[in-house]
This record gives structure tokens, C-alpha cells and sequence, in this order.
């Protein structure tokens, strides 16, 4: 029997973190809605699968009962962490996702005291959403301790030369849902506020240069507060120039989105316009995270991170938290950093850590 599941398995992440686990020796078992999708790459990897659909509340803890743990790739997140969360609480079994998805974690850390209760653990962004970010506010957050600022910011675009900047068809779906309802989020005495989009760009220096970024609803702005408790934070991303600076003209287009037909239409074009980043990119690009706090006299702590391409880094760290929590003994629902250390990220190969850059 296997001790995990992938549900998702056939998604463009899904099918990537099984390749390692089989890689570093495990036998997940492949799930997800459909048999025809499941079926080859199961043969492909020597696996078992299982076809279960999300809506299937019996079935869907049936087979979540027959494992230890399930590794959740199935996005958007916003409508198939629920069900998921369900089921892992119905059957006793420990719960992970990848999504940067600021309501799914808010779900996630309401379902502290039923996770202890059954004895699990809830831990979702255990992929670039969010372990980097999130370590290293930790790292930061645990030298000033009564800071009252976090700035973030991520640079997920250093690509080599050749490199496509590919996003996958389940992040592009999930940002569709999210941003016509949720808008820009940042944190301000404790409570999420939201912002126009495009506004309030700056400039961060990055390991490998200075780069323009503009505030986002990356998944720190939530996560990152059960972290450190800082009550004020400022979540930034790298992103193309030409839509930074457009992003404010063209939020108001975001309203069409909220329009069911419309967004369905838009999800579609995506599931086929978009494979996701090509091998190439993701065994050479680089990611880099830039953090730092400040108390009310004043102090700061700074540092930065470097790391692997996001889904490359999301395959590797997925098997390797996979692996922590059953040999662990977590329980409850915990952000990635308090659950595994500051350092855990300094596990992943390919990972660098500096106080100081150098000149």
C-alpha cells in the first residue's frame, strides 16, 4: 500500500513531483478525476492510481483512508482545497498543497484544532509558494523580534539566456480566479488591505541585480503573518517591466473576470496555451527572495536568497517535505517555516543564503 498520494498527478506540477518521488524511491499513489489521463503515466512510473473526483465526498475519503498523507496539486485551490481538507480530516491523514492562495490558507489555519485533534498536520505552500519566502522571514523575523515591518519581495523571472519566463496553465487559472475578488493585498496593523494594482513600485536589489517591483498578493501576505506575527507587511514580485507599468490601466478589465462565462472562457485558453515552463528553464533559472524588518526604534535585519528555478524548486522540496512529515510527528495546521525551521530551505540544493551581498 502506498504510504502518500499526489492528487492532481496528471497537472503540470502533479506529474513533476511524482517523477522525483520515484526518483528518490517512493511509490505515491496517482490521483485525480480522470482514469484516462491517470492511466499512462501510472504505467509510465510503475504506480498504482486511483480516479476520484473532489465532489465524491464517500469515495474521495475512501481513498484518501488508504494513505498516510496526500500531496495536493490539484488547483485552483480556491474550490478543491475544501473538499481535500475534508477528507484528510474525515480519514486521519496528513495534508500538503502548493497554492499561494491567501483564502485557502486562511481556510487551512481555521482547521488548527481539528488537525490536533485527529493528530495531523496541515501545512499547505510547501512549493516556491511559499517555503523561500517564508524561511527566510523567519530567518529575519527570529534576529528582531520585536519587529513591526516585514518587507518581502520575489524574484521569480532570473532566467539564463534561452529560458522561457512559462508559467503553468493551474497558476494562471488560480491567479484568474483570485484577483477580480481579492484585488492587491497588503497588511496593515494586522488586517489585509487591498490596493490598486500597480501601484506602489520600487526598487529591490536582488543577488543577481537591481530590479523593479510592484506589490502583490503573494501568499507571504498571509502565511508570513502566522510566521512572525508582524503585523505590518509589504509583499513584492519581480515581474516584467511592460506589465508592471500597465498593470494599473488595465485593472479595471479585471471586473470582466468576475463574470462566470467570462472567466470559464478565459481558464480554457489557458489550460491550452500554456504547458508550462519548459525543462531547460527550470533545470537553469534561478529564483531570489529579498526580506527585511524593522522595529519601531528603528532596527533592521536583512537578508537574501537564492535558489531554484520556482517549479523546479517546487519538485524537489515537495518529496522532501513529503518525507519529513512521515518520519515526523506534526500536528495542526502550520506555515512551512514554523513546521521545518528557518533552515530547511538550506536543504535544497542549489540554495544560498547572504546577510550581506557582496559588492
Amino acid at each position: 500500500m502506498s504510504q502518500w498520494m499526489i492528487y492532481g498527478a496528471t497537472g503540470y506540477t502533479g506529474t513533476l513531483v511524482a517523477e522525483e518521488a520515484v526518483r528518490r524511491g517512493h511509490k505515491p499513489l496517482l490521483a485525480g478525476r480522470s482514469a484516462a489521463k491517470l492511466r499512462p503515466l501510472a504505467e509510465r512510473l510503475g504506480l498504482e492510481y486511483a480516479a476520484v473526483g473532489l465532489e465524491d465526498t464517500h469515495a474521495l475519503e475512501k481513498a484518501v483512508g488508504t494513505v498516510e498523507l496526500v500531496y495536493h496539486a490539484a488547483g485552483p485551490f480556491i474550490h478543491t482545497s475544501a473538499p481535500m481538507l475534508k477528507a484528510c480530516l474525515a480519514a486521519g491523514a496528513h495534508y500538503l498543497d502548493i497554492t499561494g492562495e491567501v483564502p485557502v490558507y486562511q481556510h487551512a489555519f481555521s482547521l488548527d484544532a481539528a488537525a490536533r485533534e485527529k493528530g495531523i498536520a496541515i501545512i499547505p505552500g510547501v512549493g516556491f509558494d511559499v517555503i523561500p519566502s517564508d524561511s527566510l522571514i523567519k530567518y529575519v523575523a527570529d534576529q528582531l523580534p520585536d519587529a513591526t515591518h516585514l518587507d518581502v519581495a520575489v524574484d521569480a523571472l532570473a532566467l539564463s539566456e534561452g529560458a522561457d519566463a512559462g508559467l503553468s496553465a493551474g497558476t494562471v487559472k488560480s491567479m484568474i480566479e483570485l484577483l477580480p475578488t481579492i484585488g492587491t493585498l497588503q497588511r496593515r496593523n494586522g488586517q489585509l488591505v487591498s490596493q490598486p494594482m500597480g501601484a506602489g513600485l520600487r526598487k529591490v536589489r536582488f543577488p543577481r541585480g537591481t530590479k523593479t517591483v510592484m506589490p502583490a498578493t503573494w501568499g507571504d501576505v498571509e502565511m508570513g503573518y502566522h510566521t512572525a506575527g508582524i503585523p505590518n507587511m509589504n509583499v513584492y514580485l519581480s515581474l516584467p517591466p511592460a506589465i508592471m507599468y500597465t498593470a494599473r490601466v488595465l485593472s479595471p478589465l479585471l471586473n470582466l473576470l468576475k463574470i462566470n462565462p467570462v472567466r470559464k472562457f478565459a481558464s480554457r485558453m489557458v489550460e491550452r496555451m500554456l504547458p508550462g515552463p519548459s525543462e531547460h528553464t527550470r533545470e537553469t533559472g534561478r529564483s531570489a527572495v529579498y526580506a527585511s524588518v524593522r522595529n519601531a526604534k528603528g532596527e533592521t535585519r536583512e537578508a537574501w536568497l537564492e535558489t531554484l528555478e520556482g517549479y523546479q524548486f517546487t519538485m524537489v522540496a515537495g518529496v522532501r517535505v513529503v518525507e519529513k512529515v512521515l518520519d515526523g510527528s506534526y500536528k495542526g495546521a502550520l506555515s512551512p517555516a514554523n513546521a521545518f525551521g528557518a533552515d530547511f530551505v538550506m536543504s535544497i540544493e542549489g540554495t544560498t543564503r547572504w546577510d550581506t551581498l557582496p559588492e
